[in-house]
């Protein structure tokens, strides 16, 4: 089926949030659903339309596996338990590492988290809650760019012709599949969200995957996690659509206390986008970068090289992986 997508600029907020809940009503039927939620505007969004729709009957879940941000399970599931939605982390961390230990092209990697995030992890949860259905935060920006092979996104199952329910055991629901980034903003205000949930940069499905180059291990996420703190707390008043630190494969070599330091490369891009089809870097005043590279190479163990990404997308695109 062809999906087609709705504009900001077209957007009826109240008329799409009110034929939305009816639309996941009616799939879920009098049973259960699962909801998938990371903390992103897009799952925060899905999660609200849920709820909105199904009460009690929506069983949210955050999959801790290992490559999410600093805190990120627990901080989102207080704003949630805030917004009266209840929400059960799962540690699935074993079970992410181990399916990704030894990759490092970045599609099996994608591959290896679409078949763990939805075989291994949600086919026990679906099936153990008897639920039928699980909804995700799909947007039209991720078909989009799977569908034209710039890269597979995690999420994107049924447009590549998978059965979902004969793969996995389940229906997948996917609400905001007719909107990009602007307008899924918009209407998780309509929804009464935080700001620092509808306003808050994007972050990929495959998590921090998407920013370590090779394989993906836990002291290498640590990495990247540590810098990513700092861009975030950097550039949090740049006004940019999205900004992020990406962990090198190869260690080149640095210089301590006058002797050689061979260590890790911390690239970081920072982006001025309106839809995440095109984007151009954010040129920000040279102090920033020095102070960026300054507060990385001190705090995050190991780095001794700090650059910025100033190529556009295309022919780059926003995450590296």
């Amino acid at each position: 089926m062809e999906i087609v997508e709705i504009p900001e600029d077209r957007l009826d907020v109240a008329a799409f949030i009110e034929e939305k809940t009816g639309q996941v009503a009616r799939r879920a039927g009098d049973g259960l659903a699962v909801n998938a939620l990371s903390g992103g505007v897009d799952s925060a969004v899905v999660t609200m339309l849920g709820h909105k729709a199904l009460g009690r009957r929506l069983k949210t879940y955050f999959i801790e596996n290992g490559l999410m941000r600093e805190g990120e399970p627990q901080g989102v599931g207080r704003i949630f338990a805030d917004l009266g939605v209840p929400v059960e982390i799962v540690d699935a961390k074993r079970q992410f590492f181990a399916a990704l230990k030894g990759l490092t092209d970045p599609e099996q990697k994608r591959q290896a988290i679409t078949q763990t995030f939805y075989k291994d992890v949600f086919g026990k949860l679906v099936k153990d809650s008897g639920a039928t259905c699980l909804l995700q935060g799909t947007n039209y920006t991720d078909v989009e760019e799977t569908v034209a092979g710039v890269k597979r996104q995690h999420n994107i199952l049924a447009q590549l012709g998978i059965d979902t329910q004969k793969a996995f055991g389940y229906e997948v629901i996917e609400p905001i599949i007719q909107l990009r980034k602007p307008a899924v903003r918009v209407v998780a205000k309509a929804l009464g969200l935080p700001k620092e949930i509808y306003a808050r940069p994007p972050f990929p499905g495959p998590a921090l995957c998407a920013r370590v180059i090779g394989e993906v291990t836990p002291p290498r996420v640590g990495l990247v996690r540590a810098a990513t703190k700092i861009v975030e707390e950097e550039l949090a008043n740049s006004g940019a659509f999205q900004y992020l630190a990406i962990l090198h494969e190869d260690k080149v070599t640095g210089v301590r206390d006058g002797k050689r330091d061979y260590g890790y490369q911390i690239e970081v891009r920072c982006w001025d986008s309106t839809d995440a089809v095109t984007g151009s870097p954010t040129e920000l005043p040279f102090e920033v970068l020095q102070k960026l590279a300054a507060r990385i190479t001190t705090e995050v163990p190991g780095v001794v090289s700090v650059t910025y990404s100033v190529t556009r997308k295309p022919p780059s695109t926003i995450e590296a992986v």
